[in-house]
């Protein structure tokens, strides 16, 4: 029982390490809109989908999981 406090204080260093890259790295970085997000611009509404965004972040979650599966 005790690895378990312990993994959630390590989920949460990593998400807040990850916010503070997105907040840092979205000012050189503009990820949210890359080429082939969606955007649909109507008179009283907009529609906007990530895909590319959706992608990149799942290939680099994907890689640094294999990286940390892979060195465990």
């Amino acid at each position: 029982m005790n690895q378990f406090p312990k993994l959630l204080i390590l989920i949460g260093l990593v998400l807040i390490v990850a916010g503070l890259i997105w907040q840092v790295g979205g000012r050189f970085i503009s990820l949210g809109k890359l080429p082939g997000d969606i955007v649909i611009r109507r008179e009283n509404a907009t529609f906007y989908f990530p895909i590319m965004t959706s992608i990149i972040i799942s290939i680099v979650i994907s890689i640094v999981l294999y990286l940390f599966g892979r060195f465990r």
